[in-house]
């Protein structure tokens, strides 16, 4: 007996109990559902066409070889907007890595003698604060990157992360203690070199 294919009418919850089964013709529906209103959500944030089709097709394929494993504690809709905002701030902080690093790179180095050893300590501490950035657990590097870099509020972290603002602030304070103590630095200092 050829096994019934999913109609439209098939609710997000049921295509992904299908989905969980293995059923390719619920995920082709789930992935029709949702492509062009992520890819556009992508594409807003990217402004690059191949980047945000990758990431769209990331956050899909993550889906299907999770299926058996998957719980969600939201609905499919939030699951995957949120997810595809995850895939998006990665990139864009590969992307603020990179280009950290070409700054680096492209730097002078100060002319007068005496300036030297301080310009050294000051690259060094850089160095050392992105690499203990980098380590933050994902979502604290998350919440941190999305308030340092486009200087977002915790309530704007919130609402785009899909978290409660208490949550914010607790990873941002986990995240400021864990690169004070990581650095061994005074927070003047740490907050000197987070505005630079």
């Amino acid at each position: 007996m050829e096994r019934p294919q999913p109609e439209i009418t098939t609710t997000d919850h049921q295509l992904l109990e299908l989905i969980q089964k293995g059923d390719r013709l619920a995920f082709t529906e789930l992935y029709n559902r949702y492509w062009d209103k992520l890819f556009t959500v992508a594409m807003n944030r990217l402004d690059d066409e191949h980047e945000a089709e990758e990431a769209v097709q990331e956050v899909f394929l993550s889906v299907w070889q999770r299926r058996s494993t998957l719980q969600l504690t939201h609905s499919v809709n939030t699951y995957l907007s949120v997810a595809v905002k995850y895939r998006i701030i990665n990139h864009l902080d590969k992307q603020y890595r990179k280009r950290r690093h070409i700054d680096h790179l492209t730097i002078s180095a100060p002319r007068e003698v005496d300036s030297t050893s301080q310009w050294l300590s000051e690259k060094e501490l850089r160095r050392q604060l992105e690499q203990s950035i980098n380590n933050l657990p994902e979502k604290c590097r998350i919440v941190f990157l999305l308030s340092r870099e486009e200087q977002k509020t915790n309530a704007e972290i919130a609402a785009e992360l899909n978290i409660a603002e208490k949550t914010v602030e607790a990873h941002m304070t986990k995240a400021l203690s864990t690169l004070r103590q990581t650095l061994n630095i005074s927070v003047p200092l740490l907050i000197y070199l987070l505005e630079k």
